[in-house]
């Protein structure tokens, strides 16, 4: 298995104050997060648990997968949950070039409109990958970097479904951002991890919002 921290480190945190890591002062919030989507594959089949569950949360969607299923994306912000901007092409910021970076994460801006006249200055970078002048532009243009503080590794085939549930259950507190991924990829994980992750986070009390 690749190394990576599933509990996002302090250092990191204070390494990169710009981008936001969790809301640590909202009380009994916590806020879910799903990247890469909407697909067929997965997105309904969360949205659907959401729903029974109550749960709102923040789709970070590619632009091309927006376009190839308008009504799965339009059925995103018609249940009431937020979205933010994934980047067309899912592209890994340290290894394109800043203009073709920023070009491909406003083509996503526009598809979201085009699709259904909505505007999010959310940025999620894909990997977690995004270079110094690359956030600078998106910061200068309004948009807030959105990180996590605990990652669930759903993407990760190595990880079992056990393990992806544990990854989050065990590590969120008031105001953590989690992320999974509503993708083909990380279905098998997340098919387990997910219900589990909500019925832990009732079970805490907590109540699962949008980022805004």
């Amino acid at each position: 298995m690749k190394f990576y921290w599933i509990k996002t480190h302090w250092i990191t945190k204070w390494l990169f104050p710009r981008y936001l890591w969790d809301l640590g002062h909202t009380g009994n919030k916590v806020y879910l997060t799903f990247d890469d989507g909407p697909v067929p594959e997965a997105t309904p089949w969360v949205l659907d648990l959401l729903k029974e569950f109550n749960a709102k949360a923040t789709f970070f969607c590619i632009g091309e997968n927006v376009k190839a299923n308008p009504l799965l994306f339009k059925r995103i912000l018609n249940e009431g949950h937020a979205i933010g901007n994934h980047t067309f092409n899912h592209l890994n910021g340290w290894t394109t070039q800043d203009r073709q970076y920023i070009s491909n994460v406003l083509a996503c801006a526009n598809i979201f409109q085009q699709i259904a006249n909505v505007k999010s200055k959310l940025f999620r970078p894909p990997y977690g990958k995004v270079n110094r002048a690359q956030a600078n532009s998106l910061l200068k243009n309004g948009y807030k970097i959105i990180m996590w503080d605990v990652l669930s590794a759903d993407f990760d085939t190595n990880v079992t479904p056990d393990q992806c549930a544990d990854n989050v259950v065990k590590n969120i507190k008031p105001g953590s951002i989690i992320i999974f991924h509503d993708s083909a990829k990380a279905f098998k994980n997340l098919e387990y991890a997910l219900p589990a992750t909500l019925k832990a986070i009732n079970e805490k009390g907590f109540r699962c919002e949008v980022i805004s």
